[in-house]
């Protein structure tokens, strides 16, 4: 009888051998490997695995794959160059690496991720072969780790004696583990925040541990605060740094004035918004005897308080910038200073540093002078009180000699804070030819280039408990505008000064390069749906169109899209020791002076500024050109900070309108679905294609549009439609709509 062979098992049989070997040895490209370190580093130990590592290996040695360097030692052969670039993770798990060394960006399959995570630097190499029309890589090393610090909600797993955190953020692919003792005594479903602290080799999941428990998801204060650590942001002060601040003299000195211009005399006032807490600019006037105008930008002197090496110094500097949510400010100095010693409050004395420019009426510079002041602010003006005097003299012209001759008559129900305008007429005089000034500054600057991007701002009226009652629209009228010229015109002379020296000088610039041309193309695209069109000539004539673009949407359905759209063809402003101008204010020096109390690059452009007056020599560029750095990448943290509370407040406020039905644009059209922003309020949400019940809807990306495939329906970008709320979601900062329809005509 013949005795039937048994069928070999292929139980043991290791899949897709071949790309791991590769992987392994093209991960540490430098290092060669023997079968038993190659199958450690699988975790297998068997015969039979080993068996087949050593017979792969010999197979990719012969196909010139691999090269043995030793007796049984191999190294990968390396025929592809490496670059590096910035890991973009989606929440599909997949990722594109943006690298300058190509034109477009890397797709990065989820399984080539290779523990590399959203925004870290990373080494890959690129393949020859495409998905969907991008070139493919995979991610060989991590160079640098952009964050090790994450928001998420605990999952408490008692009998097991773990937990695992899953984290807000949609880009991280990954629940962390967390051991149990390492947990903090975080409750299940709590909101925590957890650092990652290994992340073994055989383990799918990071390692990490709870820093701190921050509440229960959906509460107001767990959200705000859950905000701010996402982006590793400081809610509160280190109790050092308050000590230090709190322990400094704030007094005016008599030998301290000695050593400065005494500006008390002239007179001087603020102009901030009405719950203003820190005034950091205060604006002086008079008339010469010559006929010029003398305007003096006095700038709180932080500084002064701000010494290099203190503890004060080094908290400031790490945070670079105030953070603005929406209901509260995270200062970048202490109280005592950013509301104390370094507001230029009404009826006080105080230290500041000075642009003071002599100008005839056609707003020529005759003369600068550029230090060390003590003021006195006279008054204090809201916006809203400045505006008013606008409003009611709007067609005053004045000139230097018809100044002193003029009387104004304040109406009575304006009020301000220090002394009243029917003693001090000459303050509403100074306001009136300020703003006929900034209005001629303003219209120079638009000649030359500039672009008028005056978006409107969403702002909240809160009840007592942070709870959104009311939405609002901030606008930029002539008030705002009359400040804004004058601080744009001390940073821009406070810049030309230093950048025009010779030899030059070491300075903290903000520059802004030109759009890009595909963006720019992008946008015509869009705006042409809605009858607009872009003239892209040259410098100035897309300047102008866009220019024109901006001022004929005012009021119209599309202007906040377009506005948004806009902005984002502009390339990021940013700080620099390299100056090449700012394309955006056409300005060809420019640099942020004006305030100190909330943004650090400003006290170092105080700082440079001293030197360079004192006759100081350049300081180092490298040293600077790191802060500068920081100081941008500090912004961009906290501009997104900012987003994501304005976004979780529109969600808190629509949970109370969730029957209904409102008239919104359509802001985006992708293949998931359609993104709706209500006119009446700015809130963003979206309709799901799979809520959409009354078709089949496919994205048609060149219109970007959705059509229904049996009605032919179809929803374009910048159509109105309405909708209802389906869903507001809190935690993950989602407002999702239902699509009733399009408005009848």
């Amino acid at each position: 009888m013949t005795r039937k062979k048994k069928r070999k098992s292929r139980k043991n049989k290791i899949s897709n051998l071949t790309n791991t070997i590769l992987s392994i040895l093209k991960k540490e490209r430098n290092k060669s490997f023997n079968y038993k370190q190659i199958a450690a580093k699988l975790g297998v130990n068997d015969a039979s695995s080993r068996n087949q590592i050593i017979k792969k290996l010999q197979q990719l040695k012969a196909k010139q794959e691999i090269e043995e360097v030793d007796r049984g030692k191999f190294k990968a052969i390396v025929n592809t160059e490496y670059h590096t670039g910035i890991l973009d993770m989606s929440s599909k798990g997949n990722g594109y690496v943006i690298c300058d060394d190509f034109e477009e960006d890397i797709f990065i399959a989820s399984n080539n991720i290779n523990k590399a995570l959203d925004g870290d630097e990373v080494e890959f190499y690129a393949y020859r072969r495409k998905h969907r029309g991008k070139q493919e890589g995979e991610i060989t090393s991590i160079i640098k780790r952009v964050k090790s610090e994450y928001v998420g909600t605990i999952q408490i797993h008692d009998k097991k004696n773990y937990a695992f955190v899953i984290a807000d953020s949609v880009k991280m692919y990954k629940d962390i583990f967390v051991p149990i003792n390492k947990t903090k005594k975080a409750e299940d479903g709590d909101k925590v925040l957890v650092t990652l602290t290994d992340w073994p080799e055989k383990a799918d999941s990071p390692y990490g541990k709870v820093l701190e428990v921050l509440g229960k998801p959906g509460e107001h204060s767990t959200e705000i605060h859950s905000i701010l650590a996402e982006y590793g942001l400081p809610s509160e002060f280190p109790h050092e740094v308050e000590a230090y601040a709190n322990q400094l003299n704030t007094s005016i000195t008599e030998e301290e004035i000695a050593k400065r211009r005494d500006m008390r005399k002239d007179l001087t006032f603020t102009i901030d918004p009405k719950d203003a807490k820190d005034f950091d600019d205060a604006l002086s006037f008079k008339v010469l005897e010559n006929g010029l105008y003398e305007v003096g930008i006095h700038i709180a002197d932080v500084s002064h308080y701000l010494q290099p090496d203190t503890v004060l110094d080094d908290e400031a500097y790490e945070r670079a910038t105030s953070i603005y949510l929406v209901d509260r400010v995270v200062p970048m100095l202490p109280e005592i200073l950013s509301n104390g010693a370094c507001s230029l409050r009404p009826l006080e004395e105080k230290y500041t540093f000075s642009a003071v420019f002599q100008m005839n009426d056609k707003c020529e510079i005759k003369k600068q002078w550029f230090g060390r002041t003590v003021t006195y602010s006279d008054a204090r003006f809201a916006y809203e009180e400045a505006q008013t005097i606008i409003e009611n003299n709007p067609n005053v012209t004045l000139s230097a000699i018809e100044v002193s001759q003029l009387n104004t008559t304040i109406p009575q129900e304006i009020s301000l804070t220090g002394k009243a305008y029917q003693t001090q007429p000459e303050i509403a005089e100074a306001v009136l030819v300020l703003d006929r000034l900034a209005k001629k500054m303003r219209s120079q600057r638009m000649r030359t280039g500039a672009i008028s991007f005056d978006k409107v701002e969403v702002k909240f009226n809160l009840d007592e408990e942070a709870n959104p009652v009311g939405v609002f629209f901030k606008t930029s009228k002539d008030a705002n505008k009359l400040i804004e010229e004058f601080m744009l015109l001390a940073n821009r002379k406070v810049s030309e000064f230093i950048g025009k020296q010779n030899p030059k000088k070491t300075f903290i610039y903000r520059v802004h390069d030109e759009p890009d041309e595909a963006k720019l193309a992008q946008l015509q695209t869009v705006v042409g749906r809605f009858g607009h069109k872009l003239n892209f000539k040259d410098r100035n004539s897309v300047a102008s169109s866009l220019n024109k673009l901006l001022t004929d949407v005012v009021g119209k359905k599309e202007q906040n899209l377009v506005d948004t759209l806009a902005i984002r063809t502009m390339s990021k402003a940013e700080y620099t020791t390299q100056n090449i101008g700012h394309y955006g204010l056409a300005f060809d020096y420019y640099s942020h002076f004006t305030s100190p109390i909330r943004r650090y690059p400003d006290v170092m452009a105080h700082r440079l500024l001293q030197h360079y007056l004192e006759g100081g020599k350049s300081a180092n560029e490298e040293v600077y050109e790191e802060k500068c750095k920081h100081s941008s990448n500090m912004e961009y943290l906290a501009t997104k900070a900012e987003r994501d509370s304005i976004k979780y407040m529109q969600i808190r406020f629509m949970q109370d309108h969730q029957d209904e039905e409102f008239l919104g644009v359509i802001s985006g059209v992708t293949d998931w679905g359609i993104y709706v922003e209500i006119i009446s309020n700015k809130c963003e949400g979206m309709v799901s294609v799979r809520d959409m019940k009354d078709d089949t809807y496919d994205f048609d990306q060149t219109h970007y549009a959705m059509v229904g495939r049996n009605t032919h329906n179809m929803y374009q970008l910048g159509d109105e439609v309405i909708v209802k709320v389906k869903n507001t979601d809190l935690v993950k900062k989602h407002l999702d709509f239902y699509m009733v329809g399009k408005p009848e005509e």
